[in-house]
């Protein structure tokens, strides 16, 4: 119960919680990713990445790709990683004018 009464306590906790998560996840699945591409296993599909990072785990998928050199030749990576997370941050950006203007 401690952990529900923290969150109660300090609502945008959670959200920033979920962001952590789904950015270490996204960050994990690009290197997942990259070892069985070296090992000609089974890969983690495209779709699934992209998944991901447009549930708010761009900026770990992106650190992912970099880190781990994984999907830099995809123009389909390239551009839309750093797409999703514009998109992203543009909607933030929208937020936070509408609650600026309450």
């Amino acid at each position: 119960m401690q952990i529900i009464d923290f969150y109660k306590d300090h609502p945008g906790m959670l959200g920033l919680t979920y962001l952590v998560i789904v950015n270490i996840l996204g960050f994990a699945l690009m290197g997942i990713d990259k070892k069985k591409a070296e090992k000609n296993k089974w890969r983690i599909p495209e779709k699934t990445l992209f998944i991901v990072a447009a549930i708010g785990g761009s900026v770990g998928s992106i650190l992912g790709m970099k880190v781990f050199r994984h999907k830099t030749k995809h123009t389909k990576f390239t551009v839309g990683m750093p797409a999703i997370l514009v998109f992203q941050l543009m909607m933030v950006a929208l937020c936070v004018v509408q609650i600026l203007r309450r």
